[in-house]
């Protein structure tokens, strides 16, 4: 495995760090490049480095945040619905800027459809139609009504300053999961 410099990752790290802090100021269409290499303390070039443009910057932003929400439900993949819930909740109140930024800001749509198009990947195989309280739904209709919820509900608690911490949330969260799925 090649050596990683660890100047890359943390030029890397201050021009995503300085895209979050511009997008809560200001709103991503207002932010250009010079904006972030600023903030960033970097050159113009080091961000073309590492993005093509600013899309691409939030694009692998987004990205990077979907991926280890993937990795978190690998890993709680065997537990119950409110011991899964917990390192979602506690993942998403350690990156609150970044959460806050993207359910608060008109230019991050892109983030609330990845994030919904992940969350109906990953609850897709949770749905039984077949027998239980679901027998006889549409499967699209459960899934759209528990993807729909989740989604509102994270934006709902980050964008009222997380008012519960990460164990009331996944307690409750998983009770309402269990009753519906």
């Amino acid at each position: 495995m090649p050596k990683v410099d660890r100047r890359i990752i943390k030029s890397q790290e201050a021009i995503k760090k300085a895209l979050i802090e511009l997008m809560a100021e200001k709103g991503f269409d207002a932010v250009t490049i010079q904006d972030i290499a600023d903030r960033a303390d970097v050159s113009r070039g080091t961000v073309y480095l590492h993005y093509v443009d600013k899309y691409d910057l939030l694009d692998k932003l987004i990205e990077e945040h979907i991926h280890e929400m993937k990795r978190i439900c690998e890993t709680t993949a065997e537990m119950e619905y409110d011991e899964a819930n917990l390192p979602w909740f506690e993942y998403i109140e350690s990156h609150y800027q970044f959460f806050s930024t993207m359910m608060a800001s008109k230019g991050a749509r892109h983030f609330r459809t990845r994030f919904h198009e992940f969350l109906m990947e990953e609850f897709k195989d949770e749905v039984n139609v077949k027998e239980g309280k679901n027998q006889g739904l549409n499967e699209d209709v459960i899934l759209q009504f528990i993807v729909s919820s989740y989604v509102g509900i994270v934006e709902w608690w980050i964008t009222n300053g997380m008012p519960y911490p990460p164990e009331v949330m996944a307690q409750q969260i998983g009770i309402l999961l269990e009753q519906n799925l």
